[in-house]
């Protein structure tokens, strides 16, 4: 398959789209910004009340009517610029493929460092992969107001944005191994901070000593704690003024020299190999208090093997500012700790970046009631994402500019799926195309899309349907290529349809399978080892739950016998653990969600959770759900999927899940919770 670059097979088509739209776009700003402003989100409503006479209500007076003579004005030339553009549809390509390469902007080396790796010979233990997904709701702002979304332009920049940012960041990770130490000690972190650790890729899970130069063991004879020199009462070497005290604070018996004490155990205290105070190797030792037991540390970065670019990779770009600045302005404690009961202090710091703690099972194996991965709330989105899926990317100039800032991170995009007009799906007319958009680091090979036929009522308005992609992830040792399929999708909207949702699926199902079958042998002419298949993915708002009655039909289909979805137990039945991913739009805009931060911190609170997620309907069902004291069923209506298969073509290959996250990050740019999953492929090799 050949991937489309230009929505138009000519560049003399090309230019008679765009000036028949150029023809067309006065008479469709208008019109959206007449609708708009009959429309007010909660927001502005809120403004109004509190005081009548402000400027945004003088506006609406003002503006309104002036819309409406510009849009009588520009009719005749939307007609003659329609009566041009329509015909064009049936000859347009069904997606737009871009691929951009590296400039001065650290991210996009650090992408192309990724991509380099993606090409490299594929590794006998396998390989991890980060896949997300989001709901956006980038409609026409007229469109959006109906959801209480406003200034989709404003939206789409500050939503690639923070996409990028968590994306880029490295990942700190705190693993407690220990049953019953659920502590982490200041110093622990600090230790870190002052001593070298090795960046590891996702599959690693303890960081690997690093032997630091004289000058960093000369370094270390100041406080681990407050390498600056600085004090504080949280340091358990200030704290009692030990560094002018022959009692050892870490011993309140006053044993000077004890010999279970890590700091006293030798007389040159820069022998002992066992503290990190004076050691030359960090290590976790049980005997050392700064290093309470059973307490790993893993810093992930984008890259495997760390770069030049590294350092560029996370500098602050021009206008990331306020909660843009995921890396820098977050108030979130970077360590946090979900356990009945102990925990961090916030003055903790480790560095700008998130930190994450889990109670690991020891030995990562599944037990009975035991997931056997993590899972989290996470005002972040995931380090080192390597594919992204968003839907309802509908407004053409909202697309371009999340594309322009997702592309400073992954190099190919393909975006603008689906068909406009008459062409593709069926004869009903098309005002707006599938909103799908798929962001990667890999090189993408084929795509395909196909529309969903079936679509009814304000749903049949948009080319819904699914788009399919092939990329590469590596290669064998005999030259084989080693791919991953991805389908993203977005399925029918209008409660109560499900029969129209499961014929979806059915389609999905098949059109899926003709791909594969038609991408997984060698192009014409090729003579070249067959593909080697390393995960198959399928992403996206499907637009029911697995906790509503009404929804039964759809949490029965047969895609969940080819796929597996992590959060789910059963038909009508998920994890304790799972959360809804639909928001109450009525309260998009209050204090408590406003930022990430605080919208994770709600999210985590069961209370809160009733209060800003939507659930299932009920006969006690109401428009507002605030202060709502009936019994709710789960944790919400969960309809944002992430769904794999576990086993692969190859033989003794294997899929297993690592991670799963309910993404906070895009508080109040869209309706939807994100969510992502980072995916283990194993290949049941060991390596020599």
């Amino acid at each position: 398959m050949v991937l489309h670059t230009s929505p138009y097979p000519s560049a003399f088509l090309s230019f008679l789209s765009r000036l028949s739209w150029a023809f067309v776009f006065p008479c469709y700003w208008l019109l959206d910004r007449l609708l708009a402003s009959c429309v007010a989100t909660s927001l502005e409503k809120r403004i109004r009340s509190q005081d009548p006479c402000s400027f945004l209500a003088l506006g609406v007076l003002i503006s309104t009517p002036l819309y409406l003579v510009l849009l009588l004005a520009s009719l005749p030339f939307a007609f003659i610029g329609f009566l041009l553009w329509a015909p064009l549809q049936t000859i347009r390509n069904p997606y737009i493929y871009s691929h951009q390469k590296a400039d001065k902007h650290g991210a996009e080396q650090g992408s192309s460092a990724g991509t380099r790796a993606a090409l490299a010979e594929w590794r006998p233990q396998g390989r991890s992969f980060c896949f997300g997904s989001a709901n956006v709701c980038l409609l026409p702002d007229s469109l959006a107001r109906f959801n209480n979304l406003a200034d989709t332009q404003r939206r789409a920049r500050e939503v690639g944005k923070r996409i990028r940012n968590g994306a880029s960041r490295p990942q700190i990770k705190i693993y407690i191994d220990s049953p019953t130490n659920t502590s982490i000690s200041a110093a622990s972190f600090c230790s870190v901070a002052t001593q070298g650790f090795r960046r590891t890729s996702s599959l690693d899970h303890r960081p690997e000593p690093v032997v630091t130069t004289e000058t960093e063991t000369e370094a270390l004879t100041e406080c681990p704690v407050h390498p600056s020199g600085g004090t504080g009462s949280d340091c358990p070497v200030h704290s009692t003024g030990a560094q002018n005290s022959s009692e050892c604070p870490l011993h309140p018996n006053g044993e000077e020299h004890a010999p279970d004490c890590a700091v006293h155990q030798f007389a040159d205290p820069h022998s002992s190999v066992d503290c990190p105070v004076h050691s030359n190797i960090i290590q976790n030792s049980e005997d050392c208090p700064l290093h309470p037991a059973g307490v790993q540390i893993s810093i992930t970065s984008p890259d495997s093997e760390p770069t030049e670019a590294d350092k560029g990779n996370h500098q602050t770009w021009d206008g990331d500012m306020g909660s843009l600045e995921s890396r820098t302005a977050s108030r979130e404690s970077l360590v946090r700790f979900h356990a009945a009961d102990g925990g961090i202090s916030p003055n903790n710091t480790l560095s700008q970046h998130r930190t994450s703690v889990f109670k690991r099972p020891i030995g990562r194996k599944r037990r009975h009631g035991d997931d056997g991965f993590d899972h989290e709330i996470s005002a972040f989105f995931p380090a080192n994402l390597d594919f992204l899926c968003l839907q309802e990317v509908f407004e053409r100039r909202a697309a371009d500019r999340l594309r322009r800032q997702l592309h400073r991170y992954f190099p190919f995009v393909l975006s603008d799926v689906g068909r406009y007009g008459w062409k593709g799906c069926c004869s009903q007319f098309k005002f707006l195309n599938s909103g799908l958009l798929l962001a990667s680091r890999y090189p993408i090979l084929d795509a395909h899309y196909e529309c969903f036929p079936n679509g009814r009522s304000e749903d049949a308005l948009a080319a819904k349907g699914v788009l399919f992609a092939k990329v590469q992830v590596g290669s064998s040792a005999q030259d084989q290529r080693v791919v991953g399929y991805i389908t993203c999708t977005h399925l029918h909207a209008i409660e109560g349809d499900s029969s129209v949702r499961c014929e979806q699926l059915d389609m999905l199902l098949e059109w899926g399978a003709e791909f594969k079958r038609a991408t997984s042998g060698p192009m014409d002419g090729e003579k070249v080892l067959e593909d080697q298949v390393a995960f198959d993915v399928v992403l996206g708002d499907l637009n029911f739950d697995n906790c509503s009655s009404e929804d039964k039909l759809e949490q029965q289909h047969a895609l969940f016998t080819h796929y597996k979805d992590p959060c789910r137990l059963g038909p009508g039945e998920d994890k304790p653990w799972a959360l809804g991913t639909y928001l109450d739009t009525s309260g998009l805009y209050d204090e408590e969600v406003s930022s990430p931060e605080s919208l994770q911190k709600v999210m985590e609170n069961e209370e809160g959770r009733k209060e800003y997620l939507v659930f299932p309907a009920s006969k006690n069902h109401c428009p507002s759900q605030k202060g709502r004291k009936i019994p709710l069923k789960g944790n919400g209506r969960r309809i944002d999927y992430i769904l794999y298969k576990e086993d692969c073509l190859q033989q003794d290959w294997k899929v297993d899940i690592e991670e799963f996250s309910f993404i906070t990050q895009l508080a109040g740019l869209t309706d939807h919770l994100s969510v992502a999953a980072r995916l283990v492929v194993s290949t049941g090799e060991e390596e020599t």
